[in-house]
C-alpha cells in the first residue's frame, strides 16, 4: 500500500490532558505524527487538533476510527488535500548587519508576500504564512543570509466550501451512543 501525507481534523472537549491523550494514541500504535496544531474552536469547550501524518490510506482509517472511541472525541475527519486549505504559520530570524542585506531581505520577503514583524540592528523576523512549500522555499533563500532560529506552529486545515466538521455523518457520531449512556 501506498504511504501518503494525510490530514486528520479532530473535535475534542476542551479539558486539560486531552491533546495527551489523543497524541499518546499516536504513539501506542508506533505511528510518527509530522505536524500537530491544536487551539479552541467558536465554542470555548471545544479545541480543533489538526494532525498530519504519513501513512496508507487504510491505516488512516484506522487511527480515525480508534479516535472516535477515545471519550473525549466528539468528531473526526480525515481532509484530502483537494478538499481542504491548509496553512501554517513559519516565524524566521535570520542575519541582517548591514543596510544591502536588510534591503536584498526586504525584497525577497515582498516577493513572497511575507512580513517582516520585527527589525533590529543585527536581524530581521520574517512571518510567513502559507503552505509548506512556500515556506520552504524562502527559508532556502534566506539560508543564504544567515537562518539563526526557526519556529513553525504545524499545519492548520479546514474544508473547502459548504462542509464542516459538524456534519451529522456516520463519522460524528458513529461512538456517540457509548458517550451519551455512560
Amino acid at each position: 500500500m501506498e504511504s501518503k501525507e494525510h490530514t486528520l481534523s479532530i473535535l475534542v472537549e476542551n479539558t486539560p490532558g486531552v491533546l495527551s491523550q489523543v497524541s499518546r494514541l499516536f504513539s501506542r500504535k508506533g505511528y510518527n505524527i509530522d505536524s500537530i496544531a491544536s487551539g479552541t474552536t467558536e465554542d470555548p469547550k471545544v479545541t480543533r487538533i489538526t494532525i498530519v501524518m504519513n501513512g496508507d490510506d487504510a491505516t488512516i482509517e484506522q487511527l480515525a476510527a480508534q479516535l472516535r472511541k477515545l471519550l473525549c472525541v466528539i468528531s473526526v475527519k480525515v481532509l484530502s488535500t483537494e478538499d481542504a486549505v491548509q496553512r501554517e504559520l513559519v516565524l524566521v530570524k535570520v542575519k541582517a548587519n548591514s543596510k544591502d542585506k536588510r534591503d536584498e531581505i526586504l525584497q525577497i520577503v515582498s516577493v513572497f508576500r511575507a512580513s517582516v514583524v520585527d527589525i533590529s540592528r543585527d536581524t530581521l523576523t520574517i512571518s510567513i504564512l502559507g503552505d509548506e512549500n512556500k515556506a520552504c522555499a524562502l527559508m532556502d533563500l534566506l539560508a543564504d543570509f544567515g537562518l539563526l532560529e526557526v519556529v513553525r506552529t504545524g499545519i492548520i486545515a479546514i474544508e473547502r466550501g459548504i462542509r464542516t466538521i459538524y456534519e451529522d455523518t456516520k463519522e460524528s457520531g458513529e461512538f456517540n451512543y457509548g458517550k451519551n449512556v455512560l
